[in-house]
Formats: C-alpha cells, sequence, structure tokens
C-alpha cells in the first residue's frame, strides 16, 4: 500500500508515477477524498465518543429523580456513537479499496512506457556461435534423454513435462548452487509453503492485474504460489522486526516449487520449458532499512549476475519501464540471457525493490530510534529456477548433439562433465 503521509502531503509525486505506468491519474484525486472523508468521519466519531463519555459522569452525579430524563439523553447519544462508528466503518472500507487499487510509487529515474520501453543498463559476456546449426532446447532435451516433454502432457495437459535422469539432476545441481551462494551471502535457507491464505497473496500485490495467473484452490480459500516470494512476505507479517545495527537486515532463501496459470499466452512460448505452469525457483528476499533498499537491491542484483557469469551465459541487464513493473515493485531489473536458436535476449531472472508496499499491507515493522515503528522495505529476486536449463542447453551444446556442463555444476552432478546423447 502506498504511504498515505504521502498521499497527503504531496499528490502529485502519485499522479506522476501513475502516468508514468500508463495508470489511472484520477484515482488519487479519489483516494485523497476518500481519506478525507476517513478522517472526518473518525474526528466526528471521537468528538461524539468524548461527549457520551463526559456526559455519563454527569448521569452517575446527577439525583435519582433527575436520573431518568438524563438515561435517555444518554441512550440518544450512544444511538449517535453508534451510527458514527458505522460511518468510520463505512469510510475506512472505502478508503482501503481506493487506496489498495494504486500501485506502489515509482522510484525517480524508472523509465515511462510499457514492455518494450525498457532500458539497457548493460551487456555482459560473448554471444555464443555456432559452425552448425544449433538445436533447441527441447530438441536437446529429447536427444539427451532428458526432458520429457510428451509425457508431461500426457499426465497433466499443455506446458507440463518431466526432468528426467540427468535433466532431473541438473536442475537440482543449479538449484543447490544457487542456495550455497545465498548462504555464502548471508541469506538462511527456508523451504516454504505453496499454498497460502489470500491476505497474504494479496498483501504482496499478486492479487490485482495478475490475478488470472494465479491458481486459486475455491473450497479451501487458499492460492498457489508462483514465486516464494509470496510465502516470504508474509513470514513475518504482523510482527517488528529487530534489526542489527551493523546490518539492518533480514534476508531469506526459499526454496519451493511454483505455479501460474500463464493465462493469455495461449501459443506463446508452447514449445519446451520456457513458460510453463509448474517450476522450481529458489528466490532471494530481504526485509531491510528503507535506507539501505536501493544499496540491497545492487547486492542482489550483484548476486545474480554472478550466478550467470559463472555458467557461462551470455546476458544484458535491463530496466524495466513502469508500466511494466507489477502492482508492488517500485523499480526492476531484468536479467536476460542470449537463447541462441531464438536469436534474442530472454529473461530468466528479475529483481525488485517493492520499498515498504508490501510491508505496509502486511504490517511488517521495525522500531525506529524514537521508539515508534515503520514499515520496512522488502525486495526480492530469483537465484535459480527451470528456465535457466534453457539457456545453459542451448549455449553449451556441441554439433553431436551433447551439451558440455558448466564447471561450477559439475561437483553437483559427481563430476560429469558433459551429457552425452543416448
Amino acid at each position: 500500500m502506498i504511504d498515505p503521509q504521502l498521499l497527503r502531503d504531496d499528490p502529485d509525486v502519485i499522479k506522476a508515477s501513475q502516468a508514468a505506468r500508463g495508470a489511472s491519474v484520477d484515482v488519487v484525486d479519489e483516494a485523497v477524498a476518500a481519506d478525507a472523508a476517513r478522517r472526518s468521519a473518525i474526528s466526528s466519531f471521537e468528538a461524539l465518543r468524548a461527549e457520551q463519555n463526559a456526559f455519563g459522569k454527569t448521569v452517575a452525579k446527577a439525583p435519582k429523580d433527575e436520573k431518568a430524563a438524563l438515561v435517555q439523553q444518554a441512550q440518544a447519544l450512544a444511538a449517535g456513537v453508534k451510527e458514527a462508528q458505522a460511518a468510520v466503518t463505512a469510510a475506512e472500507e472505502t478508503f482501503t479499496r481506493v487506496v489498495r487499487s494504486i500501485p506502489n510509487v515509482v522510484l525517480p529515474g524508472v523509465p515511462e512506457g510499457g514492455e518494450d520501453d525498457f532500458v539497457t543498463i548493460k551487456t555482459v559476456g560473448t554471444k555464443p556461435s555456432f559452425d552448425f546449426a544449433p538445436r533447441d532446447h527441447a530438441d536437446l532435451g529429447e536427444l539427451l534423454d532428458i526432458i520429457d516433454i510428451p509425457r508431461g502432457v500426457k499426465v497433466s495437459g499443455s506446458r507440463f513435462y518431466f526432468l528426467k535422469g540427468l535433466g532431473a539432476r541438473l536442475e537440482i545441481a543449479l538449484m543447490s548452487l544457487g542456495l550455497d551462494r545465498a548462504v555464502q551471502h548471508g541469506f538462511t535457507p527456508l523451504i516454504t509453503p505453496t499454498l497460502v491464505r489470500p491476505e497474504v497473496m494479496g498483501g504482496t500485490g499478486y492479487l490485482g492485474e495478475h490475478a488470472t495467473e494465479v491458481y486459486r484452490l475455491e473450497a479451501d480459500d487458499l492460492y498457489l504460489t508462483g514465486t516464494s516470494e509470496v510465502a516470504l512476505a508474509g513470514y513475518h507479517a504482523d510482527e517488528i522486526l529487530a534489526f542489527e545495527p551493523a546490518d539492518p537486515a533480514l534476508r531469506y532463501a526459499g526454496w519451493s516449487t511454483c505455479y501460474r496459470r500463464e493465462a493469455g499466452s495461449a501459443g506463446k512460448d508452447n514449445r519446451g520449458i520456457l513458460r510453463v505452469h509448474q517450476f522450481n525457483k529458489l528466490e532471494m528476499f530481504s526485509y531491510v532499512h528503507p535506507d539501505q533498499a536501493d544499496a540491497e537491491h545492487q547486492k542482489l542484483m550483484a548476486y545474480q549476475e554472478s550466478m550467470l557469469q559463472d555458467l557461462g551465459l551470455h546476458y544484458r541487464v535491463i530496466e524495466t519501464a513502469a508500466g511494466d513493473l507489477g502492482t508492488s515493485a517500485a523499480r526492476k531489473y531484468d536479467l536476460e540471457a542470449w537463447v541462441p536458436t531464438q536469436d534474442t535476449f530472454r529473461e530468466l531472472t528479475s529483481t525488485s525493490n517493492c520499498t515498504t508496499f508490501q510491508a505496509r499491507r502486511l504490517d511488517t515493522r521495525y522500531r525506529t530510534e524514537s521508539g515508534k515503528t515503520a514499515p520496512v522495505a522488502t525486495l526480492n529476486g530469483t537465484l535459480a529456477t527451470t528456465r535457466w536449463l534453457v539457456a545453459i542447453l542451448e549455449t553449451h551444446q556441441q554439433e553431436d548433439g551433447s551439451v558440455v556442463v558448466p564447471e561450477v555444476l559439475r561437483p553437483y552432478l559427481g563430476g560429469v562433465e558433459v551429457i552425452e546423447p543416448r
């Protein structure tokens, strides 16, 4: 949720953010009006309640013969207080509904526009070249007997698959490498729930414009998560965090299976395992002092880059435009690896600074030097996921269809250096 104080003090900042996102600017005026109505209702309620309390003391001290008439007045006051309280409840609900429809305020420097208006920050490594016609990852997976898509479709439908033999081990190796790196950087490993309550899913901002991509179990009123970010954000909901002065942050690495409906993507990336309904992911999640959020964002991106470099992948870093950020992010960097057979970069991972937006919704706070509490900042970034296999297989393939295993993964595969056709 956006900062209500910013809404009151400088609504033009929020309007500029909405304009950059290509979203409604009028909703900001609606939120300002709803906030004013809410505060007015609270003021009226508190005044009536104070009057009621004072009158109650008068009734208690009044002579017996006057009390009957005074009690009638007290009852009338009580009815007025009850009505005023109901007005407060209605005004609070209206304000909450309107303000929760406003996405996070983008940070200064975030490019305006939509999906195609990103800014390239840098390009790293050498584009792979071949003196033979490279195979795509789906063909490689079949040739090497490590990805079985036909049986995945037979068992579960389109966009499902089996990872088999060294394919399964390769993913586990990738995830384990990421986990080891995360632990080295001070992240506490968590295997997270993949079913969460509506208030947690909504608190992270995933029940807004991307709600159609989320699987819901209606009988249980639970949601399947598309990223362990959701469970990690809810981990400290309704808590006051104790930060260490030297490093005001709590960091977690969540390993989980993830589920996405991929609604609206019919016919797009149907081949292979680039866009699927179920996959594994290792997600970094940081709770930090708001003053440290920008620096933490750069750290998360550096950890991701280190993984991509050590896997021998050619990639670029782009800053996502405001209209492509999603509800919670105030700034997001995508790291896109080169996929040879598609002759383009494809997103493998991203990292987002959500500032205090999620923490306000989930009531996650820290104690300030003055003793008051304030919302923390939250950030997330993926350190490994199934999709990475696409770039790894295609980049490191050889003419006979074999794939050279990146050196950093070999210890997790018992020393296997090359995956051979079978």
